[in-house]
């Protein structure tokens, strides 16, 4: 803590102290990752609401009489407390009761005075109640305030502990937030499954799930439907046994105990290696559009019952046993429609031919298709509108859009709702194209044609894509440039920076050639909702691929970023893999 706050106390003019109180035994038993989290979270909260005077870390005994709801400390023979005190804006009394939820300040504005995620205190308490401990603050307005962390000496068990803390007042979402920032090893689910005796050729399901009792209910269902079943409660071990095992298919939970699932999916998806195994997601995450457009097969909601666990262990073995590959292509071009079908060729897909929208209407009704490619110029519908009743009658058939249409904004939009992909025609678009029809129709990579696959493999390469290119951030805090920056920079990037938004409308004004922009929503005075709109207004910048970085992890934050002029949006805490597949993308198009 020293270390990494003494130059911040320094250059606030504040003074910083430290105090350990004498006769402390010299450790602690506990995760010393998310403890060292906890603490940066609130120093740093302490330094950014402090304009004079001081912040001070003490560690001391917890005094007697101390008692809380949370078990472990209750019984715990000793406790320590961790108390940050600063001479700041202090907390009114009123809103003392709310400061811990996601998304709170005193000032809870996306354009108030100080920037931030609005989640440290949030993650810090649920951080703190996995570890058995508690966060209680002292405060006046005016008077500064103090967080004191109490945490047991000896770290026991954290389950009862865990369980409960799901139904704090953050919620669930903070806890899977936390977790990915702070990543642990919990022990995996104890599930005898059959990873000791599967044979070659046979046909086997990953189970991602940290439900013991419903992980039991899945595996018994997969060998009932002739799978055999390995079974982890862990994404990072869902990443290796993939690997180890290549799986007919995987059903994954979104909320894991280590890692968030939703970069599980991710990692599986950007490797080219795993990317073409089926994925059922399984979760009470209520985010089926984000799961589709990102990759993954189906979507079903907890709880889930026996015919729909039936149902998509007999379309993991269809699919499997399937060697062809349906792929309707609607272009009313005949060239296009040639140059199309060379291109995809007889090992990726059969390729059915439509001229018109009307004749694919017709097609659709008469057979099942594994992706469709359109055109959006087409005699006799739009484009939009044929996508629409496609949706309407097959919500999760894979559409990928390419076209030569010089898209608007708002058509963009209307697409990133409704479609897989878009792919507009230029240079290296049929490499781009037949990326994506392999990654929609589960084509596995090693079994393409080798100059196919190498024409993969240069495509997914980032030194190549990424070198040269131009990026502008938008954070106003200097650590996550850097940290940013140190990242783009080993990829060959140029990278720039603003920590207001009226920083980078300038910077934008007077800078050429950027060719993506990261933008974190949570900017003091102009946020970044009103950035994003003031870019789109600015002539020459209405189709710059902006990729918004926001704390907001909460259900209908990616239509907000949308709406407000975004091309993408990413939660935080930001994963590396992910950025990485957004630049390549979005710098493609």
């Amino acid at each position: 803590m020293e270390r990494t706050f003494r130059h911040v106390a320094d250059g606030k003019g504040l003074s910083f102290n430290i105090e350990i109180e004498r006769g402390l035994p010299a450790a602690i038993q506990t995760d010393a990752q998310r403890l060292d989290q906890v603490l940066k979270n609130l120093l740093s909260n302490a330094f950014k609401f402090t304009e004079r005077g001081y912040v001070n870390l003490q560690v001391f005994r917890a005094r007697e009489g101390w008692n809380t709801d949370r078990v472990m400390l209750n019984r715990a023979p000793s406790v320590l407390a961790f108390a940050v005190s600063d001479s700041g804006l202090g907390i009114p009394r009123d809103k003392q009761s709310t400061i811990f939820e996601a998304f709170h300040q005193a000032d809870g504005s996306t354009s108030r005075r100080y920037g931030g995620t609005g989640l440290g205190l949030a993650i810090s308490r649920e951080l703190a109640r996995l570890l058995g401990g508690e966060i209680c603050l002292e405060s006046a307005e005016g008077r500064g305030s103090t967080f004191t962390l109490y945490l047991p000496q000896i770290y026991t068990s954290a389950a009862p502990e865990k369980a409960a803390s799901l139904t704090s007042a953050a919620g669930a979402d903070a806890v899977a937030e936390a977790e990915t920032q702070a990543e642990a090893a919990p022990i995996d689910v104890s599930v005898p499954d059959d990873r000791g005796n599967i044979l070659p050729g046979e046909k086997s399901i990953l189970i991602v799930e940290d439900d013991r009792d419903f992980a039991q209910w899945l595996l018994d269902s997969a060998h009932q439907k002739g799978f055999k079943a390995i079974v982890t409660s862990r994404g990072h071990s869902a990443l290796s046994l993939v690997r180890e095992f290549a799986p007919t298919a995987i059903t994954l939970d979104i909320t894991l105990p280590d890692i968030n699932g939703w970069k599980v999916l991710d990692r599986l998806k950007a490797d080219l290696t795993t990317r073409h195994i089926p994925v059922f997601i399984i979760s009470v995450d209520e985010e089926p559009e984000n799961a589709l457009k990102y990759g993954a097969l189906c979507f079903f909601t907890k709880p889930i019952g026996q015919e729909d666990v039936g149902a998509l262990l007999t379309k993991a073995r269809a699919m499997a046993e399937k060697e062809s590959k349906e792929l309707l292509l609607i272009e009313d071009n005949e060239v296009q429609r040639d140059s199309v079908r060379e291109l995809i060729g007889n090992e990726t897909a059969h390729v059915v031919e439509a001229s018109n929208a009307q004749q694919a209407i017709n097609l659709l009704k008469k057979q099942q298709f594994d992706c469709v490619v359109l055109d959006l110029m087409l005699p006799d519908m739009s484009g939009f509108e044929l996508i629409q009743q496609i949706r309407a009658k097959h919500e999760k058939l894979p559409i990928i859009v390419y076209t030569v249409k010089d898209l608007t904004a708002e058509e963009e939009e209307r697409l990133n709702r409704v479609a897989q992909t878009i792919v507009v025609k230029d240079v290296r678009s049929p490499e781009r194209l037949y990326d994506q029809t392999a990654f929609w129709l589960h084509r596995d990579v090693a079994k393409l044609p080798e100059q196919k696959r190498e024409m993969l493999k240069r495509l997914h390469d980032p030194d190549a894509i990424l070198a040269g290119k131009k990026v502008l951030i938008v954070d106003d805090d200097i650590r996550n440039i850097f940290a940013m920056t140190s990242l783009l920079e080993r990829y060959k990037m140029e990278v720039i920076s603003a920590e207001t938004g009226k920083a980078a409308i300038k910077l934008l004004e007077g800078a050429a050639g950027v060719d993506l922009v990261l933008m974190d929503i949570m900017l003091p005075e102009m946020d970044g909702y009103e950035t994003m709109r003031a870019i789109r207004k600015m002539y020459g910048f209405e189709s710059l691929p902006i990729i918004a970085l926001t704390a907001k992890a909460m259900k209908g934050d990616r239509e907000k970023c949308i709406d407000a002029g975004a091309s993408d949006y990413i939660a935080k805490p930001v994963d590396t893999e992910r950025v990485l597949t957004l630049l390549r993308t979005w710098i493609q198009r």
